[in-house]
């Protein structure tokens, strides 16, 4: 019984070409070396001493140089191919990581963080779109998949490697171990990874390719409204909640670690599984984003029940399970909607998407809960979320206009 359910397991990891496991493996190695993140607000206010008000701005400038980075990153994909993006990208950014260490005042660190991240985020669209270039139309979903896998799988073993080096050498240390690691990884692509252009496999689009240009594609952007919305919620996961286990229900860092954990071990078992099953069904992707984005709404609904802690496990499995179905599918659907020759453009608006949600996730958060209260900031998100239930199922009767049409 567990040997058949191993080998079908691992069966959802067979099918793929050498060049999507080379993405993998520079993946997680890039992000395994992403540790100065995790700790760039710690290290702003204990190393350098900067104020609480300095740090949000400092953190601010980061976000906004990843969202222009993606933007230019997906633009530059399609002017110049996403083979040189991807190179540049990680290159430049490593390098830079190692001058950063060095700025140590607060104007001359917004413009270095501002820039480091546009540099740095330029790969993200750029990776995307190298996926639709190397991988199967049949397995491409998986593929997305196996590397959202692997970026899981380096942040969880970046922080705990990031704080051991802290403790050895200092932070300086996470600089020069974070960029030497795109310097490999990005190495190791270059190496093995031959440039390929983008192709066209054949394989049926879900998009009418009348479509001109992104700005027009009205569709695309009422999904952009529904990641930025279901990105929003998810990483409340990462600020808000961690707060809250503490302060009402009294949990330590470890025992919100494990509810962290619990998060990840469901991601690596169930994820691409699910979506090996839900590709060999050929379920339509936005029915699937659908039923994901009300998962992870309920998931904060769930948490308006303050009087037992067991509910935060209940709701730590509901997001994790709205995780799996929203976020894989919502990579697919944005990459299948993009016309030939504008990949990059539409990988970029959903990748900024997510940046936004970032800078915005918290700052709405703790401005609700610092005025209403907890309660109310998780009213909210389960709201939002249902508002981004009823979006997908606009554009999923707009898909089917559009092909009568």
């Amino acid at each position: 019984m567990l040997r058949t359910a191993f080998t079908h397991y691992i069966n959802n990891f067979r099918g793929f070409s050498r060049e999507i496991w080379i993405l993998t493996l520079i993946t997680f190695i890039n992000r395994a070396g992403t540790m100065v993140l995790p700790f760039l607000s710690k290290y702003l206010k204990e190393d350098l001493h900067f104020t609480y008000n300095q740090v949000g701005w400092i953190m601010v400038s980061f976000g906004l140089g990843s969202m222009l980075g993606s933007w230019l990153g997906g633009k530059l994909s399609d002017k110049i191919g996403f083979y040189k993006i991807m190179i540049f990208s990680l290159f430049t950014s490593g390098v830079s990581l190692f001058l950063v260490q060095y700025i140590t005042t607060f104007w001359a660190l917004c413009g270095a963080m501002f820039v480091l991240m546009t540099i740095a985020d330029m790969f993200r669209p750029a990776m995307f779109v190298s996926l639709g270039a190397y991988a199967k139309p049949e397995n491409r979903t998986r593929a997305l998949t196996l590397v959202r896998l692997a970026v899981n799988l380096g942040f969880a073993a970046g922080p705990a490697l990031g704080g051991l080096i802290i403790m050895g050498i200092g932070y300086q240390g996470l600089f020069w171990v974070d960029g030497a690691s795109c310097i490999i990884s990005i190495s190791i692509f270059a190496l093995l990874v031959k440039e390929k252009k983008k192709v066209n496999h054949g394989d049926k689009m879900e998009i009418s390719t009348e479509i001109k240009s992104v700005f027009h594609d009205r569709i695309f952007w009422v999904f952009l409204f529904v990641s930025f919305i279901t990105a929003m919620i998810f990483f409340q996961l990462f600020t808000t909640l961690p707060l809250y286990h503490n302060e009402k229900f009294g949990l330590s860092e470890f025992q919100t670690g494990l509810l962290m954990t619990l998060n990840g071990l469901l991601i690596f078992a169930l994820e691409m599984p699910t979506v090996g099953f839900m590709e060999r069904k050929a379920f339509p992707k936005i029915k699937i984003i659908i039923l994901g984005s009300f998962i992870m709404a309920l998931s904060f609904f769930l948490l308006l029940i303050n009087v037992w802690a067991g509910v935060l496990v209940i709701s730590m499995i509901c997001i994790s399970i709205g995780e799996i179905l929203t976020f894989p599918f919502s990579n697919a659907f944005a990459l299948s909607r993009a016309p030939r020759g504008q990949e990059g453009r539409y990988m970029a608006l959903y990748t900024m998407s997510f940046s936004l949600a970032h800078i915005v996730s918290s700052k709405v958060g703790f401005e609700i809960i610092s005025r209403l209260g907890y309660q109310i900031n998780w009213l909210f998100m389960a709201c939002i979320g249902v508002i981004a239930t009823f979006c997908c199922f606009w554009i999923r009767k707009a898909l089917v206009d559009e092909k009568i049409n």
